[in-house]
């Protein structure tokens, strides 16, 4: 599909535009505008778009065919580039096109080089301009085509963050969010067509949020409310579970030998309450997670607590292990049940990326002779890791020692 857009060598003109419409627009941007023959667009972004040019006068015309992008976009998008193939194509974006813009997708499927993209300021820089909040100490979420709970990996006392909304009702869905997590105390200021002649500042906190707010707007929020740690090993209290959890400091170990960086993807089997799989999706926002899970109850549970703790992208198979195992390879396996089954560790060992992690947790005699087995056989470290909490007895404080957990943690080699 790509190399047949890729194909079509003529340059794709992308242009931002914002609520200030053609007048925003730099003499650059409005050459590649009056140049195209077919000009690409939301019907908001198209209407912008004088039918001649006012400065030049009648003699320069917009005669570009407009075509509004459909719905859903990208399954629609190599098609529609591939039909105007040799013609030149200049498509519209809101501000910076390659700031969560349909500048990166182009970029994917056609190759930078096919771009010459002419920015706008974004709605964020625009909002932070407004507010003289330094951009740079702003923490940015969207919810364009994502689910709002994401909002919630961001939420800590004292921080800013800017959440870009799908529509008009996003504010009250964040206020919404921020009130359910305790954080009903947050200051909202919602910033309607910034740049343009209807632009309007709305603000409120979360709990009083009762305002009706145009389409095309953006969410600062000043977060005040309990504090949760961004650190794997958060407070066992912190998920919804029937017992099947990996303990706060286990967790932590474990997340450590899982070693997450940006952009890999983990299995997560066995996954019980998703703990391990939401702590590694915790670690960076480009990080992912499958988690698999064959009790019901529990998977529900896993997408609930997902949810709760704004990493709502995790994708909860329901199934049982080896034959739920995803297809797409990942950089980590954690492996917290299932190590008994016949066929579970190789089909994981065997998935992995090469340089990839394994770790797999056993607490009962059988699960640590299998993980003894294995250790003999494809090598690594073993760990074992006890781990006491002070507990009262009687009018004193004693130790209540929790089940050891064994630890095997090997890395797969580059193939030969």
């Amino acid at each position: 599909m790509e190399a047949d857009v890729v194909s079509a060598r003529a340059p794709i003109s992308v242009v931002g535009i914002g609520a200030d419409g053609w007048d925003g627009l730099p003499e650059s941007a409005r050459r590649l505008v009056l140049g195209a023959d077919v000009l690409f667009g939301s019907a908001r972004q198209l209407a912008l778009v004088p039918t001649e040019d006012p400065v030049a006068g009648s003699s320069v015309d917009t005669a570009a065919e407009r075509v509004s992008w459909p719905s859903p976009l990208l399954p629609a998008l190599p098609g529609l580039l591939d039909a105007n193939r040799g013609k030149a194509i200049c498509v519209l974006a809101s501000g910076d096109p390659m700031f969560f813009g349909i500048g990166s997708t182009l970029a994917r499927l056609v190759g930078p080089e096919r771009l010459r993209v002419v920015p706008h300021p974004s709605s964020v820089s625009l909002a932070c301009a407004r507010l003289g909040w330094p951009l740079d100490e702003v923490e940015v979420i969207t919810a364009v085509g994502r689910p709002v709970e994401s909002v919630n990996a961001a939420l800590h006392p004292g921080r800013r963050v800017m959440v870009l909304s799908a529509d008009g009702n996003t504010p009250a869905e964040v206020a919404e969010l921020l009130t359910a997590r305790g954080y009903g105390a947050s200051a909202m200021t919602v910033l309607e067509h910034l740049g343009g002649p209807e632009e309007r500042k709305i603000s409120s906190t979360a709990a009083a949020w009762k305002e009706k707010c145009a389409a095309l707007n953006v969410i600062a929020v000043e977060c005040a409310g309990p504090k949760l740690s961004s650190v794997p090993g958060l407070p066992d209290d912190a998920y919804d579970h029937d017992g099947q959890l990996t303990k706060r400091e286990v967790r932590a170990v474990t997340l450590a030998m899982l070693a997450p960086c940006p952009g890999e993807l983990l299995w997560d089997v066995g996954a019980g309450a998703g703990s391990i799989a939401i702590e590694w999706s915790r670690a960076h926002p480009s990080c992912r997670a499958i988690a698999i899970e064959k009790h019901p109850e529990r998977a529900d549970r896993i997408t609930e607590n997902a949810k709760k703790l704004g990493v709502p992208a995790i994708h909860v198979v329901r199934g049982e292990v080896p034959d739920a195992l995803p297809e797409e390879r990942p950089e980590a396996v954690f492996i917290g049940g299932g190590v008994t089954v016949p066929g579970v560790v190789e089909r994981c060992f065997e998935a992995l990326k090469p340089q990839g992690r394994l770790v797999a947790n056993a607490v009962t005699v059988e699960s640590e002779a299998a993980l003894a087995r294995w250790h003999a056989e494809l090598g690594g470290e073993l760990v074992r890791l006890a781990v006491s909490r002070g507990s009262p007895v009687g009018g004193f404080t004693g130790w209540r020692a929790m089940m050891p957990v064994t630890i095997w943690i090997a890395t797969k080699g580059e193939p030969t």
